[in-house]
């Protein structure tokens, strides 16, 4: 099948995520900058998860722009990835607007980890499709940044009930990781 349908409807969803997310802040009541305080947790889980949408549509353009077809399997590994992104601006509300609480934040790094898991099972449904000697596979490798991110993610989750701030601190760095374009793709592509 060509890749060409999944990487519209992916982006067509992520792009929804991403308005979602943006509509669920509310105005501040209150016309002076005093009244952004209270808004202040919302607008930073927001930046946090917006940041996260774009480093999975930059990783999973990266990812196809690698791949020449997809098949049954990698379409459900795809919703699948889709799936746990959707919940991102459920999680994100909640998060912000009970001030980086311990269960919103554990539930928010629930659901990063269940979408970092959802993202390696479609590298590997894709890998698996292309074969081992593939660009995609020579590209990826043994995803060592994949795996730390799970476990930072899987770290976070309990310390939310310790001390949130620091599961906070494993998600963004999580994000900073991420945040330059993984480049293994681009080169091997290019070659």
């Amino acid at each position: 099948m060509n890749k060409s349908r999944m990487e519209a409807f992916s982006d067509g969803v992520l792009a929804v995520i991403i308005t979602i997310m943006v509509l669920e802040m509310k105005s501040p009541k209150g016309m002076t900058v005093a009244a952004l305080v209270p808004v202040i947790p919302v607008f930073l889980s927001y930046i946090l998860s917006f940041i996260y949408i774009g480093i999975y549509w930059n990783n999973h353009h990266h990812l196809l722009h690698a791949t020449q077809r997809v098949n049954g399997a990698t379409l459900w590994a795809n919703l699948h990835l889709l799936f746990w992104l959707s919940l991102v601006p459920f999680t994100t509300a909640w998060m912000g607007e009970n001030h980086f609480a311990a269960w919103p934040v554990a539930v928010y790094g629930l659901v990063m980890l269940l979408a970092g898991v959802a993202y390696f099972i479609l590298a590997r449904a894709l890998i698996h499709l292309h074969g081992h000697g593939s660009t995609l596979a020579t590209s990826i490798g043994s995803d060592r940044k994949g795996k730390i991110s799970i476990a930072l993610y899987a770290v976070g989750i309990p310390l939310s009930f310790v001390q949130r701030w620091i599961a906070g601190a494993c998600y963004v760095m999580v994000a900073i990781m991420w945040l330059v374009p993984d480049r293994r793709i681009e080169k091997r592509v290019a070659e």
